[in-house]
């Protein structure tokens, strides 16, 4: 495969109280907060309009299962079921069934370390 990862598309962290920590985010940073997080918009080389996610979690998310780390990451993927191929016969592990939105395909994988990575393959035409 030529193209594996092409961007981060968001970062998920786990807090005590997302409400509060995205309001300091938005007070003392300048981050534009919704009920999300943040979402920062860029255009791509080719000028399509991209976004990448910053969320906060509640500390007992189930989300990030079966990771227990405090965070996951989300990176922006090519031809995720081709990749999700590909990643299983490396032997990396492959949890759960992808997931689609009008926005996207999602699969989720566990790096060495356990940390729970979702790989998003966008409709960046969905935001448009």
């Amino acid at each position: 495969m030529k193209n594996r990862v092409t961007g981060i598309g968001g970062f998920f962290f786990k807090t005590e109280d997302p409400g509060e920590i995205k309001n300091w985010y938005r007070d003392h940073l300048g981050l534009n907060t919704d009920q999300w997080g943040c979402t920062f918009w860029w255009r791509d080389e080719d000028g399509n309009k991209c976004s990448t996610q910053w969320s906060p979690f509640k500390s007992d998310t189930k989300y990030f299962a079966p990771s227990e780390k405090q965070f996951m990451m989300n990176f922006r993927v090519e031809n995720l079921k081709e990749l999700l191929v590909e990643l299983k016969k490396e032997g990396v592990t492959v949890v759960g069934e992808i997931e689609e939105y009008d926005y996207g395909k999602f699969g989720w994988i566990l790096d060495p370390e356990g940390n729970k990575i979702e790989l998003w393959e966008p409709v960046d035409k969905a935001f448009e």
